[in-house]
């Protein structure tokens, strides 16, 4: 394929996220400053229109975020506003000419009794007019508050947008149909409180829905029948309930994870098989689940394909020859890229690809296979280039008891003979999630001066099936934790890392194993850093309790069959929270916390500084002004990385 070249007299925020051809690499003098990796990616969101005659993009400069939406053909701006400080979620295009902007704030509701939320609103960007609405602004009794994400669809009329949103007149949740011009909705279905998912066909007319109690666990199938949905199966799951996922292959049934009797050969890590369902109670299973996701048309919405993740890259099996021919014709073009699909127009033949790895921290690909054209459009972190990215390589140890832990070790630039290292240990979160492949902005960061890192997929982890994640229950600061510092004794036995010089870092659950490191997992680290950690089990769980209104929810029963808990308020899991253990720790530790944190509460972090303080331990606690769970924010994700390194050099140095 050619290269397009653009007109070079464009905005410069543009120019932040939009080049024509790869940026010239020079041989590596000195890393980027820390701020370089700490800063938000350049580029956050990237869309193709239904056409694929246009591409919307945010750009990002510090924390401030600029929608520009481009004609990449002719390479000219047709839009750009200014987003400002909003946490940008998502973009939905509605039709050719209107642009849906998902942000998140995190606010407190006086109708949800004053509790702080991380809270999800929509504007409506109108690119002709070059104006923005807000979405259900100012209508009586109803809450501009999103209840999930958009959906558009595609009638006589022209394109459609539904969202849900919740009216407190009627205390119920229900489908609202927007009009794009003024952000204005109007209810198109009704629906009941206890109504979860939501399944719409091509026609924007309901297919099925799923109910849940949180009290009984009771969940529900029902199918619609022009009025209301017949319920056609239902189940008791205090734990792991049902979900609907989507259409089905024929657009009228629906594909459902849920754990029957009938179940063979259980696909992902609840015991789960996805079925396609039908209105008649026809249950047929699929070969999806766990690392394998479904593909849905992007005009019908029926399932038309799978993704699986695996440590090589995602592969994607397409039901669609058209959609088979032009992913070949993708990963062709970019073989040994591991390319992922991040958007495509209608006809599937513009598509939008996105690489990070080895040589890249990470890049946006535009394809236009009727012009043969392809083009890097944006990349997330312009100021690191390829010769700057530390090789990650796939690795795999024996914990303590056999069970086999997989992982990633990511090395220095340059570091090709890798021996006696300094090592990180940086922990995921979750913790029923997983590290992946790829480019790692903490991780690369920590690499950059000096560091081996090690990402572990501890017991408890998804993504290795149904037993892997089972065998993480009750082993908080158990077996969870020694997962992490066996690897320590793996790479140590290898020669590649020092064992007398490790640190351990991590966010959310990671900072809960950065802070039981030294507390419970004595005589491994020399340091360590936990950013948004639960340091106290019981009274997170109880705080959650709280929040719900009710003890007895999925939530609670979640976390008490994760952490070990036999029920809520159980003490037994006291002696698993540092917070409680602080007069044994053994190495200096690091709190970071942002103040608008709402998954766990920065009360966390000052119970663990309260109890390092009173033991007389080395520690130093930081809170982060405006800044939420998941490091949002430029000037924030900046300070803590710079914290966090300045934490290790002190008491592990790379030198």
């Amino acid at each position: 394929m050619s290269s397009v070249r653009f007109p070079v007299a464009v905005a410069a925020a543009l120019m932040l996220a939009f080049s024509a051809a790869a940026r010239a690499q020079t041989p590596a003098q000195t890393p980027p400053p820390l701020n370089a990796y700490g800063a938000l990616p350049a580029v956050e969101h990237a869309r193709i229109s239904p056409s694929g005659d246009r591409l919307a993009l945010v750009t990002v400069a510090g924390d401030d975020r600029v929608l520009v939406v481009l004609d990449p053909h002719a390479g000219q701006i047709l839009g750009r506003i200014e987003v400002g400080l909003a946490k940008v979620r998502d973009l939905t295009w509605i039709g050719e000419n209107n642009l849906m902007i998902t942000t998140t704030s995190t606010q407190s509701l006086s109708e949800l009794g004053g509790r702080r939320g991380e809270l999800r609103l929509g504007q409506i960007y109108d690119i002709e007019r070059r104006r923005l609405a807000s979405v259900l602004h100012n209508a009586s009794g109803v809450t501009p508050l999103l209840a999930g994400a958009v959906e558009v669809r595609r009638l006589p009329e022209g394109e459609v947008a539904f969202v849900r949103a919740f009216s407190f007149g009627a205390d119920r949740t229900s489908l609202y149909r927007l009009d794009p011009a003024t952000g204005r909705g109007r209810e198109a279905v009704r629906l009941s409180d206890d109504i979860r998912g939501l399944v719409l066909d091509a026609q924007a007319q309901p297919v099925a829905s799923s109910t849940y109690v949180q009290a009984s666990g009771r969940w529900g199938l029902g199918f619609w029948n022009g009025r209301s949905f017949d319920e056609v199966w239902s189940t008791v799951a205090p734990l792991d309930p049902p979900y609907i996922m989507g259409l089905g292959r024929d657009g009228q049934s629906v594909l459902v994870s849920a754990r029957r009797e009938d179940s063979q050969n259980a696909t992902d890590e609840n015991g789960a098989v996805v079925f396609e369902v039908n209105a008649a109670g026809t249950w047929t299973p699929m070969p999806l689940g766990g690392r394998v996701y479904p593909l849905y048309h992007p005009v019908t919405e029926a399932l038309f394909g799978s993704a699986r993740a695996t440590d090589d890259g995602t592969q994607y099996r397409f039901l669609d020859p058209v959609a088979t021919a032009t992913w070949t014709t993708v990963s062709d073009a970019l073989d040994g890229r591991a390319p992922d699909l991040s958007d495509w127009s209608d006809d599937m033949q513009t598509v939008l690809a996105y690489t990070s790895g080895p040589g890249d921290s990470g890049s946006y690909h535009l394809f236009d296979l009727e012009r043969r054209t392809m083009n890097v459009v944006g990349q997330a972190y312009p100021s690191i280039t390829g010769d700057l990215v530390g090789k990650v390589t796939p690795i795999a140890y024996d914990a303590a008891d056999g069970l086999k832990i997989h992982g990633y070790l990511t090395l220095p630039p340059g570091a090709d003979s890798p021996r006696g290292l300094p090592l990180v240990v940086l922990a995921h979160g979750g913790p029923a999630s997983h590290d992946v492949m790829g480019f790692d902005w903490w991780a690369q960061a920590m690499a950059s001066r000096g560091y081996a890192v090690l990402q572990a997929n501890f017991r408890g982890s998804t993504g290795y099936g149904r037993a892997f994640l089972e065998a993480g229950y009750g082993e908080w600061g158990r077996k969870m934790q020694t997962d992490l510092s066996d690897g320590v004794r793996y790479l140590a036995g290898q020669g590649i890392i020092d064992p007398a010089r490790v640190c351990i870092v991590g966010a959310s659950y990671g900072g809960y194993a950065a802070m039981a490191g030294p507390t419970l997992d004595r005589g491994v680290y020399r340091c360590a850093v936990s950013v948004a950690g639960v340091s106290d089990l019981r009274r997170m769980v109880e705080s959650e309790a709280r929040d719900a209104a009710r003890p007895n929810n999925e939530t609670v029963r979640y976390w008490n069959r994760f952490m070990g808990a036999s029920r809520l308020g159980d003490r037994a899991i006291d002696a698993l929270s540092p917070a409680r253990l602080a007069d044994q720790a053994d190495a200096p530790i690091l709190l970071i916390h942002g103040k608008d944190d709402t998954v766990v509460p920065i009360e966390q972090s000052r119970l663990m500084a309260e109890a390092l303080q009173r033991a007389g331990k080395s520690h130093e606690f930081i809170e982060l002004q405006g800044e939420d769970h998941w490091l949002s924010r430029a000037e924030t994700r900046q300070r803590m990385l710079a914290e966090t390194v300045r934490f290790l050099q002190a008491y592990n140095p790379a030198n």
